[in-house]
């Protein structure tokens, strides 16, 4: 499958908003830019399955999230690393900027679902999708980005800049209950 470049995709959101300097870091072969609605078939929910089960829910349902999360401008910023010589995912990342009424009606950069194919790890992927993602956030207004990670993944976003602060609490829904959001 040959690479399709940004002015012939459908994108979450403007390339532009993508620091060129992070870009540039890259090799020759990679690509960072927007998700696409076209993505489902470059690979982005088999390059998110290292963080946790996916259960493939179909083309399009697939896309009508897509939609959902463009829908929504200013808010969600779904960037992906793409291999040329095969037009796959190969690295993804989101951060979510959510709008408080603190801080001078501030917002926060909250980073998501960071991502990187097991045979591209250790090439310093991640590191380029988080200074991405935080540009972003920052570039966006927020006053701070932050992310939940596991005690092993600390040291690496240490490296990112980011540092350690207080706790995160989760509760989850009860097994069996649908978890596609209802609204």
């Amino acid at each position: 499958m040959p690479f399709t470049p940004d002015a012939q995709l459908d994108l979450a959101f403007a390339p532009e908003l993508i620091p060129t300097e992070v870009a540039q870091q890259l090799p020759a072969e990679l690509h960072l830019r927007p998700l696409a609605s076209t993505d489902y078939h470059r690979g982005h929910l088999a390059v998110l399955s290292v963080l946790t089960v996916v259960t493939d829910p179909g083309e399009d349902a697939w896309r009508a999230q897509f939609e959902a999360v463009r829908a929504a401008p200013r808010t969600y910023y779904p960037i992906v690393i793409v291999d040329k010589p095969s037009d796959r995912i190969v690295a993804v990342g989101t951060v979510v900027v959510e709008r408080k009424f603190l801080r001078g009606l501030g917002c926060v950069g909250h980073i998501e679902d960071i991502a990187v194919d097991k045979s591209q790890q250790g090439k310093k992927l991640g590191l380029r999708i988080i200074h991405a993602l935080t540009a972003i956030s920052e570039n966006s207004g927020c006053y701070k980005t932050i992310l939940n990670c596991s005690d092993s993944n600390i040291p690496f976003y240490e490296k990112c800049g980011y540092q350690k602060k207080e706790n995160e609490m989760a509760k989850y829904a009860p097994e069996g209950r649908a978890q596609t959001p209802r609204l």
